[in-house]
């Protein structure tokens, strides 16, 4: 009986104000305020609204049978709280349903893992404390910053007590292996590695409002029968993806929420499918065999959207030196704004192509360049250096 798992990440960063060179020393306010407030005033009004809305209809049309997994990061409930709590409370009504398990993740949605594993650790905890408070769940399994992993992040989930891991499946890492198993990372023999279905996942989360995709427009009816075709050649079906597809990425006009609605009984026609959590998934399954990771994938293949350049590396090399006294002082101010500046979308605003045909600049980026990126996030963490060592010296 294959399963069908969705799993819905939801995150947006706090974007930083404009910082110049004459603001260091005179302004302590980093993040741009009325930015966030808009952005995530409209995220939710296009997006989580509706689609938790349509979620909570669809659970309670199909009497649980529907089931559901998401990972929400720690920034996107930060600004949910702040600007937008009637969408938080849409999450919280979901998750009272039973049917839906949310992951853990990096609370500030960081590369702490590259670094250190005190911080890495540190911010798990803090997301899983988070969980617990906004709804009552104790998570058992993991979904790393971007999708990203390998066999040192699976032992760094596992020695932390997660039994479920999730992962991007690049066809060079699986070789001749389907992503429609469950496996277990080479060195974590009590540990399920669940991976994303990446064709199909695209085909809603990237393709469906491609009009000159060959399957444009996509059908419900015809969704479904590429996951049947699945059955006697896999065990699961994870769609990994953002949760702002719906919505946003893919607007409404596109009749994306249309095709949700439709997609859990076209699905469940054929009577050995059946929808499971992430965690549930990999109680039910086996591992069918043991991955060996040693480099690090992402859904966007590897590091190099986040460390590809020398601005990239620079940042992140200046990021990571300020641990020592950012520890020495615990100060909760100070750590709190130093665990901002290590999300990873900050990074991605600084990326160029990999070659001259390649993505010229991050779409959804507030900078014009990625060297303004770079200098207006210099300027800050320059600033917060120079806090942290005036309060040192105090």
């Amino acid at each position: 009986m294959p399963s069908v798992c969705f799993c819905f990440e939801v995150h947006q960063p706090c974007r930083l104000r404009p910082y110049g060179f004459f603001d260091m020393g005179a302004r302590k306010d980093y993040e741009d305020r009325e930015l966030n407030r808009s952005i995530i005033r409209k995220v939710a009004e296009t997006c989580y609204l509706p689609m938790n809305a349509l979620l909570l209809e669809l659970i309670e049309r199909h009497q649980g049978r529907l089931r559901l997994s998401f990972s929400l990061s720690g920034t996107v409930i930060d600004q949910l709280e702040a600007y937008a709590p009637e969408a938080l409370e849409g999450f919280k009504a979901l998750a009272r349903t039973g049917c839906v398990e949310f992951l853990d993740e990096p609370d500030n949605h960081g590369l702490a893992f590259l670094f250190s594993e005190e911080e890495f650790r540190a911010t798990v905890r803090r997301h899983r404390e988070r969980m617990y408070r906004l709804f009552g769940q104790q998570p058992r399994a993991f979904h790393n910053t971007e999708l990203i992993y390998n066999n040192d992040v699976a032992q760094m989930a596992e020695h932390m007590g997660y039994s479920v891991i999730l992962s991007e499946s690049p066809g060079y890492m699986l070789g001749w292996r389907s992503p429609h198993f469950v496996y277990r990372p080479q060195s974590c023999p009590g540990m399920k590695l669940m991976l994303k279905s990446s064709s199909l996942s695209d085909d809603i989360a990237r393709r469906f409002s491609d009009r000159s995709w060959v399957s444009y427009p996509l059908m419900a009816d015809t969704f479904a029968s590429w996951l049947h075709r699945v059955k006697g050649n896999g065990e699961v079906i994870n769609l990994f993806m953002n949760y702002e597809t719906f919505g946003e990425h893919q607007g409404a006009d596109t009749g994306i929420f249309d095709f949700m609605r439709a997609l859990p009984d076209q699905i469940l026609k054929d009577p050995e499918f059946n929808f499971l959590t992430v965690s549930e998934a990999a109680d039910r399954y086996g591992s069918y065999a043991a991955l060996d990771v040693p480099y690090h994938v992402s859904q966007e293949g590897d590091l190099y959207p986040w460390l590809g350049n020398d601005m990239q590396k620079d940042a992140f090399r200046a990021l990571c030196e300020c641990q020592g006294l950012v520890n020495y002082l615990d100060d909760e101010e100070l750590t709190g704004i130093w665990r901002k500046l290590q999300t990873a979308d900050h990074l991605y605003y600084m990326s160029t192509p990999r070659t001259s045909g390649g993505r010229a600049h991050p779409a959804l980026s507030p900078y014009r360049t990625p060297l303004e990126a770079y200098t207006n996030f210099m300027n800050i963490l320059a600033d917060l250096r120079i806090r942290l060592v005036a309060k040192s010296n105090q």
